[in-house]
């Protein structure tokens, strides 16, 4: 029997989570073959659910699923990856130790095949796609594109003719977003049905044949990608027209709020992860830092704010020496560090307790006496709560339970309630949709309007130069450039990202083109 024009078609796709949260409702979506449709919404607009129960994770309360006109029940992976389906996840599935042939290997059904069967068929794949794969390359070895080219190549290897993409360009250069597009644009040709979730609108424009959007768990609409723009698409998310340009506002700086000097951190893996870096940042301005995944950005946050120790160098906010001082002490003097890992719950946020109890974490031991006083707490939660748009049943329920975009809103939010001097976000709109990314951007200028110096470490390209000041590029551990963003391109930043392209100037020089 041949292909149907639909390679997945949801109908009425219905999924609640207890009584109180209504994922999906009556969702409608088509998939066609030899096409890339992007997938919009907000945070907790019901994406993630929707793309669950296709891959099996989740199973849908009613409505009906079919895959080529056939009518399916997916009640596991397994059901998924027989039925064609693969998904390649944001945070990779890969064990490091292993090769990338292992990898491939891991989750086919029936033998193994042969080495050299498996060695053929994957430079078929290769070519065919245009794929650049090592088989015997260990994971831990790879960087972040070839990692993310070993996931596709799993799917593609189990015989995979639908594929779902959840961000797959967050922490890539703009030059490895354009190989992969390349090989996207590829398996469109070859009659592969696509699905893309992202959060950049330049990249659904750019990648995509049509865009399917969901607005409150409910299907707003879907599009034809070359009859509609941003404007248009943004609108279709939020209900309402949003404002796409992001202000840079002139401020008044102050000198040397925060200098590093000749900074190196050895990492877990015994090499330098942050090797003789130097930088001053200045209050009341951004200091955006751009770099490939594992250039050093996490050891830098991480080191400034006394939870990593460093081997030389020096640290010095409004010249007071910060080694030795622990992350207790450094809070105090003013620092402040909103950092969102891999694991949003794994750094200052408890899972267990509501926000009304995870603001307290960062006020309780000022309050005297022996009682603890959860009123200024709540009015901060609720305060949060109305300000970013935080979809939550309550100040009391479980942040466990809220979506990742909301986890992290309220993580960042507790972070700029507490004044700091210093203010270090990483990957600060990681996750979140284009009404609550710029929010964030405002609450950022908002600070850096109050004084406050703020090291933005972040991912969008396009983001850091609208919004920075100036940008430091980290590669391998070493800073390649640290430029104006009024005067420097995507492509520019690119290159020094990859160690291709180094900019020469002393930090003093940039600091004032």
């Amino acid at each position: 029997m041949g292909k149907n024009e639909y390679a997945i078609e949801c109908r009425g796709i219905t999924k609640r989570f207890g009584s109180k949260v209504l994922a999906n409702d009556e969702v409608d979506l088509q998939l066609k073959y030899g096409e890339i449709l992007a997938l919009l919404g907000e945070n907790g607009s019901g994406k993630t659910t929707l793309m669950n129960m296709l891959s099996g994770i989740y199973r849908p309360d009613a409505g009906e699923i079919l895959v080529n006109g056939t009518e399916v029940f997916i009640n596991s992976p397994v059901d998924s990856m027989r039925l064609g389906i693969g998904m390649i996840h944001q945070h990779f599935k890969l064990v490091d130790v292993f090769s990338a042939m292992d990898n491939i290997a891991i989750g086919t059904k029936g033998k193994r095949e042969a080495p050299a069967k498996m060695r053929e068929k994957i430079n078929f794949i290769s070519e065919r796609f245009g794929l650049q794969i090592d088989p015997d390359k260990k994971i831990y070895d790879m960087s972040v594109s070839e990692k993310q080219t070993v996931e596709i190549m799993k799917v593609l290897y189990r015989g995979s003719d639908i594929l779902i993409l959840d961000e797959p360009t967050a922490v890539l250069t703009p030059q490895e977003t354009e190989r992969l597009f390349a090989i996207l644009r590829k398996m469109r040709a070859e009659g592969k049905a696509i699905i893309i979730i992202t959060h950049k609108l330049n990249e659904v424009m750019s990648i995509s044949d049509r865009v399917a959007v969901l607005r409150k768990g409910k299907s707003v609409a879907t599009v034809e990608t070359a009859m509609t723009d941003e404007l248009k698409l943004t609108e279709l998310m939020v209900g309402h027209s949003v404002d796409l340009s992001i202000r840079r506002p002139e401020t008044e700086k102050k000198e040397g709020v925060l200098r590093v000097e000749g900074l190196s951190v050895m990492g877990s893996d015994g090499t330098r992860a942050l090797d003789d870096v130097s930088f001053t940042l200045r209050g009341g301005e951004i200091l955006g830092v751009a770099g490939v995944a594992g250039s050093g950005q996490k050891e830098l946050c991480e080191t400034i704010t006394g939870l990593l120790p460093y081997e030389s160098g020096s640290i010095k906010l409004e010249e007071m020496e910060l080694k030795g001082k622990s992350p207790f002490e450094i809070l105090n003097l003013g620092v402040s560090i909103s950092f969102v890992p891999e694991d949003r719950l794994g750094m200052g946020l408890v899972g267990s307790m509501g926000i009304t109890d995870n603001m307290l974490l960062r006020t309780y031991y000022k309050t005297p006496g022996y009682f603890i006083d959860r009123k200024p707490a709540k009015a901060m939660a609720d305060k949060l709560i109305d300000k970013l748009q935080i979809l939550t049943p309550g100040t009391e329920t479980p942040v466990r339970l809220l979506s990742g975009g909301n986890v992290q809103k309220v993580l960042l939010g507790r972070e700029i309630e507490a004044a700091p001097k210093v203010l270090i976000t990483a990957y600060a709109v990681r996750g979140l949709d284009i009404n609550s990314s710029y929010a964030i951007y405002d609450l950022l200028n908002e600070q850096k309007e109050k004084g406050v110096a703020v090291l933005n470490v972040g991912e969008d390209l396009d983001v850091l130069l609208g919004l920075c000041d100036r940008i430091m590029v980290l590669c391998h551990g070493k800073v390649t450039g640290i430029v104006d963003a009024k005067t420097t391109t995507k492509e520019q930043l690119g290159l020094m990202m990859t160690g291709a392209m180094r900019d020469h100037r002393t930090e003093t020089e940039a600091a004032h083109v």
